[in-house]
């Protein structure tokens, strides 16, 4: 089913004021969605949604009210590791900006490469590297497929989350997110590469929803919810449950950055 008519089928459920703010949640993030006063949609009811795989998340879109500001929540993301399509969120993105919304922030959760950002922490991506290779728009048969990434990582949004961090009394650091295709972690050695080239945290999301959002005019901004030390860097075992059950310790700060955040965009 084309964005369009999906918007109209989502409209005719959630109602039809637009929308303002898209925001995706990473794993062990999901609560949020629950902060949000109105209707949620499971992504089964939504044909091209994707069925989400991965536990920790919640494959459903929930439209509302959080703050006061009309926000569209994906509490569940498709990975390009879970079918090697690197595209498998240009529906949910596009359906998004037919339902007006004017940006996007992308949450994750992420393994630390820096010793200040340790578990616990949040770090708003300043820019990133795309270690993976592989790029949601190839196969767009438009040249808008050239998109520009000087700024993909919206200087305005980061501006005013930076503020609204600072206003909540959350800590914010700021770095280099390194996109790696997953599943598997990354070994020490590519722990040490990714240092080497400028990377402040790693993880294996967000680079292929930054880069669609700017390829469909979206503002973009993401954050990253640091669950854990990259390999080597520590002695803590690394794992999926790891990262879950380390997930809710910035969660909470998440939450009130991003409350401050709605509250000074009404």
């Amino acid at each position: 089913m084309p964005p369009e008519m999906l918007a109209d089928l989502i409209r005719a459920r959630a109602g039809a004021q637009p929308v303002r703010l898209g925001l995706i949640l990473g794993s062990g993030l999901g609560h949020l969605a629950e902060a949000v006063e109105g209707m949620a949609l499971p992504y089964a009811d939504l044909p091209g949604f994707p069925q989400a795989t991965v536990s920790g998340h919640n494959p459903q879109l929930v439209i509302g009210d959080l703050e006061g500001v009309r926000v569209a929540v994906l509490g569940g993301r498709a990975h390009y590791y879970e079918s090697g399509d690197a595209a498998a969120m240009r529906v949910p993105l596009a359906v998004l900006k037919e339902l007006g919304a004017e940006a996007l922030i992308a949450t994750n959760a992420a393994g630390s490469l820096r010793a200040d950002l340790p578990p616990g922490s949040l770090m708003l991506l300043s820019d990133h590297i795309n270690l993976a290779g592989a790029n949601p728009l190839i196969g767009e048969r438009t040249d808008a497929r050239f998109v520009p990434m000087t700024d993909a990582h919206d200087p305005g949004l980061r501006a005013g989350l930076l503020a609204a961090a600072e206003a909540a009394g959350v800590g914010l650091g700021q770095g280099v997110y390194a996109w790696f295709s997953g599943p598997s972690f990354e070994t020490p050695a590519e722990i040490r590469m990714a240092q080497r080239l400028g990377a402040d945290a790693v993880g294996m999301s967000t680079v292929p929803e930054v880069i669609l959002a700017r390829f469909l005019g979206l503002k973009v901004a993401a954050i990253s919810t640091i669950t854990n030390m990259g390999a080597g860097l520590s002695d803590e075992a690394i794992s999926h449950d790891h990262t879950k059950a380390m997930a809710p310790l910035g969660a909470a700060k998440l939450e009130r950055l991003l409350r401050e955040f709605l509250r000074r965009l009404r």
